[in-house]
């Protein structure tokens, strides 16, 4: 009898003759490269990776799937730290070479292809003084950073990433295609705030940009003893600050950069940054009760908004493990636990020990989008990033302990992009248990057989009898 063809060999007749893009299969010269993901703890064998260079290539993969009863996983264009983007035996379809942007000035608003990250984002709208908001690094994916939320930067100005969401269009796991705005299937758009990939391929996005002819930004580096008080400084800055302004605190390994003294680099130190959409004088003038305190080094200038989100640009290769909790205030007591808590960061390595300040016009955004943590005014991200596997137990350890030490000031809501897989209880917090029966609802709609569902995934409602 001779045997059925693997999905590998009927990838290349089974896609057909009209797909424009590449399909690598185990053995080909470039498959490796095209497994690879950001996380170097992921490390999963797709029976067939299909590069989409159009969106009737990903319709093609999609049925070749359905077809070979494959699992799917969506790759978009950033780092997919919890490997989701990879499946073992499956199918990936890669959206990474459909990373155009098209700025168009006079509506204010540009289109990204599915597999752009910021980087393409930014440095397209740059010459023309416009931005929207992006990850705080240049090489995060456009697409699942907006359609789970999308925190940066320039939320407090411009709201979070999916509040500037105007339109999309999806393929479905039937390989149908469906465009969708708050005027067409507007449930489908609503569930693209905030419920992430689990309703079908998301290939372009039109986003809401705004004029920005100014960026400024001050990285303030302290001795660890001296942190608790800069953090408590920088609390009471950003609690009267005007939207413009935004940052983080951070823990981390003192880099090798030339304005870093030599005995801070490879210790702990405590860096503060502030960030400011508007030119440096008014940077200064609402940064001035930080810039009073004793500090070992600083940079404060004016920088472009594309040069700002590649300063702290995360090196691909490395292991990585993430989480995150929202907070319902930060005394100080709260201060002074994430103070201690960097007592443990692993240092050396390419940890960071964050804490956001939220409010602006993120808590002013729409309440009805499935983004519970959007209240929360503050939140704490232990960023764990390291070389070796030898050390991925104490890399984790740190990050859970964390995320402990933070129970007492805990709202429940966590922004997904920032975990990994922590269980279904935290996918539903992450949503808020209301929206998440409503996104079940839509999923059962686009979505029944969860073809969609390596992702925080959204299980679809079951119809009554």
């Amino acid at each position: 009898m001779t045997p059925r063809p693997t999905a590998a060999d009927a990838a290349p007749a089974g896609l057909g003759s009209g797909f424009a893009g590449e399909i690598h299969v185990p053995g080909d010269p470039g498959y490796d490269e095209a497994r690879t993901v950001f996380n170097s703890m992921i490390d999963r064998r797709p029976a067939v990776v299909a590069q989409c260079a159009s969106e009737a290539d990903v319709a093609r993969a999609l049925r070749f799937a359905r077809d070979e009863e494959l699992e799917v996983a969506v790759r978009g264009g950033g780092h997919s730290v919890a490997g989701m983007a990879l499946s073992e035996g499956g199918l990936v379809v890669d959206l990474r070479r459909m990373r155009t942007v098209d700025v168009d000035r006079e509506a204010g608003s540009a289109r990204v292809g599915g597999g752009a990250t910021m980087g393409d984002l930014d440095r397209a709208t740059q010459p023309y003084a416009l931005a929207t908001t992006g990850g705080r690094v240049s090489t995060t994916g456009v697409g699942g950073f907006t359609l789970g939320g999308g925190s940066g930067w320039l939320e407090r100005a411009f709201g979070l990433a999916c509040d500037n969401l105007l339109a999309a269009d999806v393929v479905t796991a039937d390989g149908g295609t469906v465009h969708t705005s708050a005027y067409e299937h507007p449930e489908l758009f609503w569930a693209l705030h905030g419920g992430g990939g689990n309703f079908g391929v998301v290939t372009s996005l039109t986003l809401r940009l705004h004029d920005l002819p100014a960026m400024s930004m001050a990285l303030l580096l302290f001795r660890p003893e001296n942190g608790p008080e800069a953090v408590r400084t920088y609390r009471d800055v950003m609690e009267s600050a005007p939207d413009a302004a935004g940052g983080a605190c951070i823990y981390l390994t003192g880099p090798p950069e030339a304005w870093v003294p030599e005995p801070m680099v490879g210790r702990l130190v405590c860096a503060v940054l502030v960030t400011y959409a508007g030119p440096e004088a008014e940077l200064r003038e609402v940064a001035s009760p930080l810039l009073v305190l004793e500090r070992e080094a600083e940079v404060i200038a004016g920088i472009p908004y594309a040069d700002l989100q590649c300063m702290l640009d995360d090196p691909p290769g490395m292991r990585n493990y993430w989480s995150a909790e929202y907070l319902d205030g930060l005394p100080d007591d709260a201060a002074a636990a994430y103070c201690a808590c960097a007592s443990s960061l692993p240092v050396p390595s390419g940890s960071q020990h964050v804490l956001f300040p939220m409010g602006g016009a993120v808590a002013r955004g729409p309440a009805d989008y499935p983004l519970p943590w959007r209240a929360s005014p503050w939140a704490v991200h232990p960023f764990g990033v390291w070389e070796s596997a030898a050390d991925d137990e104490e890399a984790k350890r740190w990050v859970r302990r964390v995320r402990g030490a933070f129970m007492p000031w805990a709202s429940g809501a966590v922004y997904l992009n920032f975990i990994g897989r922590e269980g279904q209880e935290r996918v539903v917090s992450g949503f808020g248990e209301h929206a998440y029966e409503r996104l079940s609802r839509v999923k059962a709609h686009y979505d029944p057989g969860n073809v969609f569902h390596l992702n925080h995934n959204v299980k679809p409602a079951v119809a009554e009898v």
